[in-house]
C-alpha cells in the first residue's frame, strides 16, 4: 500500500530556488546552535559544550543518511540499550530514543520533501496500527487518564520502538539498503555476544568495574549489576553484556542469531560466510552462558524451523551438536548445573519457575476479571493483585486485555501467511533473508511464552529490535525493491 506524493511540492525545491529564504535558515540555525553552545558552557561542565559539538556532527551525519540513522538505531538496540545522555534536560532520553526521533524525523521529511518518495504503510500496517493504539488507550486507561511521568516517558519510547517498523518500511527501499540492513543487525549482534563473553572471562571485580563506568550513561552503579543464577554470587555468572539483564539479552541474541544462521546456507550471504559462522557461534554460545532457558528455547525453535523449511543439512549440525552436549555432561561432567537448572525448570522446581506459577495465576486472575481492555499500564486496580508476568501472551492479557492479545496474534499469523506466500515467487537471494526474518521472528515469539521483554515498556530497545525486523520482513516480500545495480525493479511478492 502506498500514498503518492507527487503533487506536492517538493521543500527541497523550495529551499533551492529561494536563496534569501535558505540563507536566513541557515543563519537562524548558526545562531541557534551558538547560543545553545554558549549557555551550556556557561552553565554546565565545561566538557558539555564540546560533548553537544560531538553529537551535533554525528546527528548531523545521520540526519544526512537514513542508512546511518538505521545503523545507529541497531547500534543502540544492541550494544547501549539503556544508555542515555549524562545529563538531564527536562527528561533524560536514551540513545536509543534519539537515534529513533532522528531517524523517523528524517524519514518522515524526506517524504514529504522529494516528490518521488512515496509514503509506505504494508499490508500489515493496519493490524500494528490497531494494536499501537489499543496500547495507547490502556496507558490512559491504566492511569485514570493522568500517566506519571515515569509510565509516561516509558510508553513514549515503547511507542517509538513500534513506530521503527514504518520508519524500516520508508527508509529500506532498495536491495543495497536491504543488504545493509541485515549487515548491521548482523555485525550488531556479534559485538554485542564479544561483549559478553568479554564481560564473563573477565574476574568478577574487572568486569563489576567495567559495568560501573557506564553509570555515567545512565546504567545502574548498585545492587545487581553483575548477575548470578537465582542471585547467588558464590553460583553460576551469567552473561550480560551491556543489557543490565541477562534474559533480554538472551532474547536479543536468540532472534538476531537466528537470522544470522539462515545466512549460512545462502548463495549470496550480505557478509564472508566466515564470518557469518564465528558470529552465529558466539551469539549461540552468549545466549547458553546467559542461563536464559527462555533464550535458549527460542533459539531452538528457529533451528528446527530452519531446518524444516529450508535447510536439511542443519540436521547434521543439530545432530552433532546434540552428540558433543551429552559426551560433555555424561562423559567429562561438564554442564551438569545447567543440565540440572533445565530439569528443575521444566519440573518446576526451582524458585524462579514457581515464581513464575504465582505470577501466572495472579496474571491469569486479573485477566478473569478485567477480559475486554485489561488494566492498562499502570499498577493493578484492586489489592491482593500483582501486574507484570513473565510472558508477552498473559502481560498483554493483563494491559491491554484479549482484544488487544488476540490483535497482536492475529498481526504475527498475517505476517507468516504474507511472508510464507512470498517466499516461492521471490529471488532466492531475498528468500534466503525472508527466512531469516521469519526464523527471529519465531525466535522471540516462542522467547514470549517465558518472557515479557519483547512487551514491556521499560524494554523499548526489545520492543523495537521485534517491530523493527517485522518492518524488514515486510520491505522484502514488496514488488518494488529496488536492484540499483541493474537499475530496475525487481518482481515479487504483492
Amino acid at each position: 500500500m502506498r500514498v503518492s506524493s507527487t503533487s506536492r511540492p517538493s521543500l527541497a525545491a523550495t529551499f533551492r530556488e529561494h536563496s534569501l529564504l535558505r540563507t536566513v535558515a541557515l543563519l537562524s540555525l548558526c545562531l541557534l546552535l551558538g547560543l545553545l553552545a554558549g549557555a551550556s558552557v556557561s552553565f554546565g561542565p565545561f566538557w558539555l559544550g564540546f560533548a553537544a559539538l560531538v553529537a551535533g556532527l554525528l546527528g548531523f551525519a545521520v540526519l544526512r543518511s537514513t542508512d546511518l540513522g538505521l545503523a545507529a538505531v541497531f547500534a543502540a538496540i544492541l550494544l547501549l540499550p539503556f544508555g542515555a545522555l549524562p545529563f538531564k534536560i527536562a527528561i533524560t532520553p536514551t540513545f536509543l530514543e534519539l537515534a529513533l526521533i532522528a531517524l523517523l524525523g528524517i524519514a518522515t521529511l524526506r517524504v514529504l520533501a522529494v516528490p518521488d518518495l512515496d509514503l509506505r504503510l504494508s499490508p500489515l500496517g493496519g493490524l500494528v496500527a490497531a494494536w499501537l493504539g489499543l496500547t495507547l488507550f490502556a496507558l490512559v486507561l491504566g492511569a485514570g487518564g493522568l500517566p506519571d511521568n515515569l509510565t509516561l516517558h516509558n510508553y513514549l519510547k515503547f511507542f517509538l520502538g513500534v513506530l521503527l517498523f514504518w520508519g524500516v518500511l520508508n527508509v529500506v527501499r532498495t536491495r543495497a539498503q536491504l543488504r545493509q540492513a541485515m549487515r548491521w543487525l548482523i555485525i550488531g549482534g556479534a559485538l554485542a555476544a564479544l561483549i559478553g563473553l568479554g564481560l564473563y572471562a573477565l574476574n568478577d571485580f574487572a568486569a563489576l568495574r567495567l559495568l560501573i563506568a557506564l553509570g555515567r550513561l545512565g546504567y545502574p552503579t548498585t545492587g545487581r549489576v553483575l548477575r548470578y543464577v537465582e542471585d547467588d554470587p558464590n553460583g553460576v555468572e551469567r552473561a550480560i553484556g551491556t543489557s543490565v539483564d541477562p534474559n533480554s539479552f538472551g532474547g536479543a541474541l536468540a532472534l538476531v542469531c537466528a537470522l544470522t544462521a539462515a545466512q549460512l546456507w545462502a548463495r549470496r550471504p550480505v557478509l564472508p560466510r566466515w564470518f557469518m559462522l564465528a558470529a552465529a557461534g558466539s551469539m549461540a554460545l552468549c545466549t547458553l552462558l546467559t542461563q536464559s532457558r527462555a533464550a535458549l528455547g527460542g533459539l531452538v525453535v528457529a533451528t528446527l524451523f530452519l531446518a524444516i523449511v529450508r535447510e536439511r543439512r542443519l540436521w547434521w549440525v543439530i545432530g552433532a551438536a546434540a552428540v558433543v552436549g551429552l559426551v560433555a555432561i555424561f562423559g567429562l561432567g561438564v554442564g551438569d548445573a545447567f543440565v540440572e537448572r533445565v530439569t528443575a525448570g521444566i519440573q518446576f522446581r526451582d524458585q524462579a519457575n514457581q515464581m513464575r506459577l504465582a505470577e501466572y495465576r495472579n496474571a491469569i486472575e486479573i485477566i478473569r476479571r478485567y477480559p475486554i481492555f485489561g488494566v492498562g499500564f499502570g499498577g493493578a486496580p484492586e489489592l491482593g493483585l500483582v501486574t507484570g508476568v513473565s510472558s508477552i501472551y498473559l502481560a498483554m492479557g493483563q494491559r491491554i486485555g484479549l482484544v488487544g492479545l488476540l490483535l497482536f496474534l492475529g498481526t504475527m499469523a498475517a505476517f507468516f501467511v504474507l511472508t510464507l506466500r512470498a517466499l516461492p515467487r521471490i529471488d532466492e537471494e531475498r528468500a534466503a533473508l525472508l527466512l531469516g526474518v521469519q526464523a527471529g521472528v519465531l525466535a522471540a515469539l516462542a522467547v514470549g511464552l517465558l518472557d515479557h521483554y519483547y512487551f514491556n515498556i521499560e524494554f523499548s530497545h526489545m520492543v523495537a529490535l521485534l517491530w523493527g525486523v517485522l518492518g524488514l520482513g515486510m520491505v522484502l516480500v514488496r514488488d518494488d525493491v529496488v536492484d540499483e545495480s541493474a537499475g530496475r525493479h525487481i518482481a515479487g511478492a504483492g
